[in-house]
């Protein structure tokens, strides 16, 4: 099990907050609460060891050119693809009305 932490710049904080996804599916939950304005903070437990670059690089290309909301987002993982975590993540988006 390994524990790694990002950081994005961001704007303001969401309103919502929200959970989707299952850990114990095998699968990945992610947890998206409000965070403190101008950072993006997330947070991977995973599985998977010596998957940091993997994580960095998906981050990284999903917040490219864009100013996220300021969000703690917590990430439990289960060995998910990083196309399964993409999708989890703009579920999440979706669901605080984040696009």
């Amino acid at each position: 099990m390994e524990t790694l932490s990002f950081e994005f710049p961001a704007g303001q904080p969401p309103r919502g907050r929200t959970l989707v996804g299952c850990v114990g599916s095998g699968d990945l939950e992610v947890l998206i609460e409000p965070g403190q304005p101008g950072k993006l903070s997330i947070t991977v437990q995973t599985s998977v060891n010596g998957s940091e670059q993997r994580w960095q690089h998906l981050f990284a290309r999903m917040f490219d050119g864009q100013v996220p909301p300021a969000m703690d987002i917590d990430i439990h993982d289960f060995g998910a693809t990083p196309g399964v975590v993409r999708l989890r993540l703009e579920q999440g988006f979706e669901e605080i009305g984040h696009d």
